[in-house]
């Protein structure tokens, strides 16, 4: 992978129009060369869309509009970004959140450790040393999150101690390898679904300490659907592997 290699920031929005200008500032001063952002947006009603729009009119090398007319779920959002990254030649794909919750400033060193170790992919994780989740988290948010991790980790045996992270920087061949445009699941479980394919192919998973912070604007996309849906997804795959 060489120097000028082509990152490429995966970014789903829905109502994300306050946030989305800040992000693209806090990525652009970066100064990352070769970084872009690919903005996916699920038709918001809230003109986000419109707002992605102008970043890339304002900045064409680095900002990118993927428009979709349905909203579907964040898996099928990010694989249509990834998707698009892919087929445009990028070498890394980072998925983020558009809430900023994902801190910026960590980016240049998930690529550091993907350009300079073994890993296919490299996440950003709020419980390996020197991580940690939002200080407004009530005890519940904690031990939901706690407990969903060793959920995840004694059904799947993934060895990630943030497994359900969204916050990820991944190899191209690796994205390729997993086949990550055959991946059904959604919401928080195609996090899970990809580190398992991940897993299942091989590959080494590294994590990097990150500080999540809880989103200053707008609303959570956290349903009771999603967290259904994610409690589930572990079984489905084991079961899909033995059957």
């Amino acid at each position: 992978m060489g120097e000028l290699a082509k990152i490429v920031v995966v970014v789903p929005t829905y109502n994300e129009r306050e946030n989305l200008p800040v992000l693209a500032g806090l990525l652009s001063d970066l100064n990352l060369p070769g970084l872009q952002m690919l903005v996916v947006d699920d038709n918001s009603p809230d003109g986000t869309g419109d707002v992605a729009d102008e970043l890339a009119k304002a900045s064409p090398e680095q900002v990118s509009v993927l428009h979709r007319t349905e909203k579907n779920g964040l898996g099928r959002a990010y694989i249509a970004g990834i998707s698009r990254a892919l087929d445009d030649g990028a070498d890394i794909v980072i998925q983020m959140d558009a809430d900023l919750s994902h801190p910026a400033s960590v980016v240049p060193i998930m690529v550091e450790t993907l350009r300079t170790t073994d890993a296919g992919v490299v996440i950003g994780s709020r419980y390996v040393e020197g991580g940690s989740a939002a200080a407004e988290w009530g005890w519940h948010r904690r031990a939901l999150s706690a407990w969903a991790n060793f959920y995840v980790n004694a059904i799947l045996r993934l060895h990630v101690k943030d497994a359900t992270a969204g916050f990820k920087a991944w190899k191209a061949d690796t994205l390729r390898w997993i086949d990550v445009t055959t991946i059904q699941s959604n919401g928080y479980s195609f996090q899970v679904e990809m580190n398992y394919r991940t897993v299942r192919r091989g590959l080494h998973i590294a994590e990097v300490p990150i500080r999540f912070e809880e989103r200053t604007a707008g609303a959570s996309k956290m349903s009771l659907k999603v967290q259904l849906e994610s409690a589930l997804m572990p079984w489905k795959l084991l079961f899909k592997r033995s059957s």
